[in-house]
């Protein structure tokens, strides 16, 4: 078979590949707008929608199943897909330009930083900005307050600084891969003092808001929180997979990417701070969802090979997939009691993470 037809088979495999997991995603998210603590048939669920968007023309489906359908199931399906495929593609990202299988959102901390600034945010945020912490906009319809924005700059914020302090670390000691590993893991653990601390110092209101974001609760997503995320999301990943040729540069190595007229650490800096804007920004609303980044990238990745131009919008695509099945178990297995979707997310990675180490006796780590 010559390189033509190889080259052929693959891109369909890739292509067939992408829209089997868009059609997925497309049937979970319809079931997420069914299916809950309580439940509405697909024609009433339809109904909702085209009432939602066209009020003179369908009739309300039901004094309830609306509300429901609009108000509390379709916000969490739109923010599940967002946070996602924002922590998907930076995984794959973070796996790409610095070279190692392991790296993730969470396994380098960026998860628990953003989650301590999330938690600034919702602590001290009344007391560092006084009364304009209640100050807002109407946009859509819709109140946004100061409150809103703060919380994401923050998670913003400190996400971007736990991602440099990994960065200098691993650049100033030229260490392993499994030290890079070890030193987002220290970081993790050094926001998560600071949370643990907020939590401490925090009253009832405050304590219950924070421990259920820690366990990555999606029960509070609304609107707001989706026309804050979606325009970010949206930028990011269109520059993103904008520079996805790049990537295939810099994964071949640095020297090479640098005769192709790449300026390497430049490069590097502009597309951490990107996904760390977009995953931050999610997280913000979601509370710490782990492993996604580090699932979906991988899992592609044995599929549809190492070629970043599919690799980085399929592992996006894979994880809004992901995300949104756990977070749609999360609130029908017991329903009507809700599991926060972290625990499933941590259920998932831990059986996945211990599958990647032990694979090949461990070779995933050199």
């Amino acid at each position: 078979m010559d390189v033509k037809s190889v080259y052929g088979a693959q891109k369909r495999k890739r292509r067939l590949f992408l829209l089997s997991t868009i059609s997925l995603l497309a049937v979970t998210a319809v079931a997420g707008l069914c299916i809950g603590s309580e439940m509405v048939s697909f024609p009433d669920m339809l109904v909702s929608i085209g009432n939602a968007l066209f009020p003179d023309i369908f009739e309300p489906a039901g004094r309830w199943q609306g509300p429901v359908v609009i108000e509390l199931y379709a916000p969490r399906v739109v923010m599940a897909i967002l946070a996602g495929f924002s922590l998907a593609i930076a995984g794959t990202v973070m796996q790409s330009t610095l070279r190692n299988p392991l790296v993730s959102p969470f396994t380098l901390g960026l998860s628990s930083a953003a989650g301590f600034g999330a938690a600034v945010g919702i602590v001290l945020g009344p007391a560092l900005l006084g009364g304009s912490y209640a100050m807002g906009v109407t946009f859509l319809g819709m109140e946004f307050t100061l409150s809103n924005i703060f919380v994401t700059v923050l998670a913003f914020a400190t996400g971007l600084l736990s991602t440099v302090v990994v960065l200098v670390i691993g650049k100033r000691m030229n260490t392993s891969r499994s030290v890079v590993i070890l030193t987002g893991v220290i970081v993790g653990y050094l926001f998560q003092a600071g949370i643990t601390a907020l939590k401490y110092v925090s009253g009832d209101d405050s304590l219950r808001g924070i421990t259920g974001w820690l366990m990555g609760r999606m029960w509070e997503v609304d609107w707001k929180a989706v026309v804050i995320a979606l325009p970010v999301v949206a930028v990011c990943s269109i520059l993103i997979i904008k520079d996805s040729q790049v990537f295939n540069a810099i994964t071949a190595g640095d020297d090479v990417a640098k005769t192709l007229g790449v300026d390497v650490e430049r490069f590097r800096r502009r597309s951490l701070i990107i996904i760390t804007l977009a995953a931050s920004t999610c997280l913000a609303f979601t509370g710490i969802i782990g492993f996604i980044g580090l699932m979906a990238p991988h899992i592609c990745r044995m599929i549809i090979g190492n070629d970043q131009r599919f690799l980085v919008p399929v592992s996006g695509v894979l994880g809004a997939l992901i995300l949104l099945v756990s977070d749609t178990v999360s609130r029908t297995i017991l329903a009507p009691i809700e599991i926060p979707v972290g625990v499933i997310m941590y259920l998932l990675g831990g059986v996945f993470f211990i599958y990647l180490i032990t694979r090949r006796n461990g070779r995933v780590l050199e």
